[in-house]
Parts: C-alpha cells; sequence; structure tokens
C-alpha cells in the first residue's frame, strides 16, 4: 500500500511513494541506501521533511525516513563540548540541550524545524548565525565509495544555504555531525540588529543564552517559522527563497550587505513584497504567502505541489520582471520544478 508523502512533509503536499521504510540505525541507513543503488532503484532520503517539495505524482521509488538517534558528548575545560549528534536527532532539541548545558554557538538557530543530519546540507542559519561556524566535521555514507566518509568543516564546501552534500547530492547521505561548542552561560557576538534590539544589547555584544533562545523563538513564532498543527501560516518549508547575491547596485532602498566575493546580498522579502506579492498574497486560495511573513508560501488547507509551485512561479517572474534578480528557491524539488 502507497504512503501519501503529504503526510510526512511540513508543507503537507506531495504524492504517493510505494515503500516507505525506517532506519533506526547507522547500518540500517546504510544497507538500504546500498541495497537501492546495487538494484539500481530510486531512492528518498528523508529527515524531518520540513526543507521539501514533493510532485503531485510522488516518488517513484523507496523512501527511507532516518530515525537514527543518539547524542555523544565530550567536554573540555580549553577546547569547550565536543558533540556527536545522529542524524536523526531533533534539531531544536539538541539547540535545547546546549542552552541547557551552557553550549554556546548555536543558540540563535533556535526553532528551526527538522533533523539535525538536513542542517549541514542547507548549511542552515538564521539571526546571523549558521551550523558552519560550530559544526567540525560530517561523517556520511559515500554512495560512489561505498563507504563512510569523514568529512572535515573545510571539506563540506559550506556557503550560503549550501555545502558539498547538497552541490552532490546523489552522492552523500548524512549520518551523524560533530559540532564543536564553546563553554559559557553567554551567547557569540549576537550579528542580527533585530535580534540585538530585542535582547537590548549592542550588535556584535553577547548575551545569555536563555536570552538568545527565547528572543528567537519568540521572532519566529512572530513570523510563523514555528510548526504549529494549528496554523497554516506554518504550512510550509520556511522561506522558499534564498536572499541573492547582485552585481553592483541593489534596487533603491532595498536592504543590502556586502559580500566576501565582492558581491551584494540583498533581501529576496523585500524584493518579493515590493514587486507587488504582499503577504497573504494568493492565487487561488489554496497556496498563499504567508500573513506574517512574505518568503514563506504556505498551504492553507488542500493545496497540491502544483498548486505551491504555480505561486512560486509567479512570484519568481514578477521579481525577475520588476528588479532583473532572480530568486532561487531554498528547498529540495523532488519529482518536480519550477521550470
Amino acid at each position: 500500500m502507497s504512503t501519501p508523502l503529504a503526510d510526512l512533509t511540513s508543507l503537507r503536499v506531495g504524492g504517493p511513494a510505494r515503500d516507505v521504510q525506517e532506519a533506526h540505525t547507522e547500518s540500517d541507513v546504510i544497507e538500504a541506501v546500498r541495497a537501492a543503488d546495487q538494484a539500481d532503484t530510486p531512492i528518498l532520503v528523508l529527515g524531518g521533511g520540513t526543507n521539501v517539495v514533493v510532485g503531485d505524482d510522488g516518488y517513484p521509488g523507496e523512501v527511507l525516513l532516518v530515525r537514527t538517534r543518539g547524542i555523544d558528548v565530550s567536554v573540555d575545560p580549553c577546547s569547550g563540548a565536543w558533540v556527536s549528534v545522529a542524524a536523526g536527532e531533533s534539531w531544536d532539541d539538541v539547540i535545547a540541550r546546549a542552552v541547557a548545558e551552557e553550549w554556546s554557538g548555536v543558540e540563535a538557530l533556535s526553532g528551526i524545524p527538522g533533523l539535525t543530519g538536513a542542517t549541514p546540507i542547507q548549511n542552515v542559519g538564521a539571526y546571523g548565525q549558521e551550523v558552519a561556524d560550530t559544526i567540525a566535521r560530517v561523517r556520511a555514507y559515500d554512495r560512489t565509495m561505498g563507504e563512510v566518509a569523514v568529512l572535515p568543516a573545510g571539506e563540506c564546501g559550506f556557503g550560503y544555504r549550501t555545502s558539498r552534500f547538497k552541490q552532490e547530492p546523489a552522492r552523500y547521505v548524512v549520518l551523524s555531525v560533530d559540532f564543536q561548542l564553546p563553554l559559557g552561560s553567554l551567547s557569540a557576538p549576537v550579528r542580527y540588529a533585530e535580534l540585538a534590539a530585542r535582547l537590548g544589547v549592542a550588535e556584535r555584544e553577547r548575551a545569555p543564552l536563555v536570552d538568545v533562545r527565547a528572543a528567537v523563538l519568540d521572532l519566529r513564532r512572530g513570523r510563523g517559522m514555528v510548526l504549529q498543527e494549528a496554523d497554516h501560516d506554518t504550512w510550509s518549508v520556511g522561506s522558499f527563497f534564498t536572499n541573492p547575491f547582485v552585481d553592483g547596485a541593489v534596487p533603491d532602498g532595498a536592504p543590502h550587505w556586502p559580500a566576501a566575493d565582492g558581491r551584494v546580498k540583498t533581501s529576496a522579502a523585500w524584493l518579493v513584497e515590493h514587486a507587488g506579492f504582499p503577504r497573504g498574497f494568493t492565487i487561488d486560495g489554496r497556496a498563499a504567502l504567508s500573513s506574517r511573513h512574505t518568503l514563506a508560501i504556505t498551504n492553507r488547507g488542500g493545496a497540491t505541489a502544483s498548486d505551491v509551485l504555480r505561486l512560486a512561479r509567479i512570484i519568481r517572474d514578477g521579481v525577475s520582471d520588476r528588479y532583473g534578480i532572480d530568486l532561487v528557491p531554498e528547498p529540495t524539488l523532488v519529482a518536480c520544478s519550477l521550470d
């Protein structure tokens, strides 16, 4: 009997999968992926399903749900906490423990849904932090070599919302992530103006970990970015488009920040809104921009993947027509496309 993938994703769209398995150990993950590769059977490795859009026709292969658990910790007064986290661990549970144990460096990533194994793939980031800041290494199953690989952070190809794992999606399956976190009750320097203002500190100052986590969760709730079953504003993949990098000037009035490569990063949310797509914008009432955040495309109940992608195309094309800037989708598109 097929399983609707809409039931396994935060956007709640997606057609059936013919075979869905759960992997509770690393060996389960490796054996399932290896067997599928040997049989030349497509396999979709799925964690929390919070950053994926699955097409309405479903997935024509096996779906493997990563449900591995385990957190191993080694603490040294000089080097800090070395925290090894299984791919199937809830990411926000990891952050909650880090704050409680006074391990700093990830507190601004509170409230991001999904599992830990997905964080290095996207180089998850928010409020001035990203996981690349604290990842020491990633253990992954290398499907090309047929063996487990240990990649130090310098070999992970981290960039803005990208990594080697995202650039080579058919090669690596993340098994666990090792973080090196400083010890202390204070956060890393706060590098996001809105968060600093909420905390009542200057940018680059530190604040108590518990205060940073509480402030971030409050900010995310205000944008509909903390999953709530009854709140359709949270039926999304979070931000649907990444902030674009442009050469030269940005549109008048658009927020902008210098990038290391000489380009300028600007705000996708600003571009979307100023191209004529306000909060709540919809074509059919089923898929709509969040009423609280112009970058979140939401399922208002009964939406299909086609509804979501149609709205995404309209927004992408509208921004391109108005500003000549191409928006790039942040979620992984499975068995569907914006083209």
